[in-house]
């Protein structure tokens, strides 16, 4: 029955998801990723949700910038999204960890090649002296890769969020919302409603 209730739990969250790609909404894979440093200070910003599947939920960035140097250090997220013309949202939280070089190698090859020479010319979080700084960077790196794939820089890879929590919300009026919780406690998949 556990495992059961995770299957349950992701088909849930991919039938919503599908629901959402057919609406008007410019992004729906954005979410909003929180994580937190190794003295426990969170952040949170927007990334895209890449894929998703019994082993978990898969965004990528670079491990360099302060997203990724807070997942290597204290290797726990939580993502959270919501599509407002559904008035619904998940939220999902768990252990994280890289995913294989293959994997990010695969899905690098998917990536326009603007984007690929991108993630080479941006030093992700740290401070830019001007916004030229960062254009002379990529026309450098678009004239070293001319001709030529673009390789995948070895600091820029995914991640992989294993759930041990997965909660749905769904908006009601009066703010009696419905809110269905999924949770693993000591390795046993478990469900419950939660006041709103």
């Amino acid at each position: 029955m556990s495992a059961d209730l995770y299957t349950q739990a992701l088909q849930r969250f991919q039938e919503l998801f599908a629901r959402a790609q057919t609406l008007d909404i410019p992004e729906p894979a954005a979410m909003s990723l929180a994580t937190a440093d190794a003295d426990g200070r969170p952040s949170v910003r927007t990334v895209l949700l890449k894929a998703v599947d019994q082993r978990g939920f898969v965004f990528y960035t670079n491990m360099r910038s302060r997203k990724g140097s807070q997942l290597l250090a204290n290797p726990h997220a939580a993502l959270c999204l919501f599509w407002q013309p559904l008035m619904e949202q998940a939220l999902v939280e768990g252990a994280v960890q890289p995913v294989s070089d293959a994997e990010a190698d695969q899905y690098w090859a998917t990536r326009e090649r603007m984007s690929q020479i991108g993630a080479w010319a941006s030093q992700q979080s740290q401070p830019l002296p001007e916004r030229a700084a960062l254009e002379k960077r990529y026309d450098e790196f678009e004239q070293q890769f001319s001709g030529q794939s673009v390789p995948r820089p070895q600091y820029w890879t995914g991640f992989r969020l294993q759930p041990d929590l997965i909660e749905f919300w769904k908006s009601r009026p009066g703010r009696l919302h419905e809110r269905e919780r999924y949770f693993s406690q000591q390795g046993r998949w478990q469900w419950q409603l939660l006041y709103p």
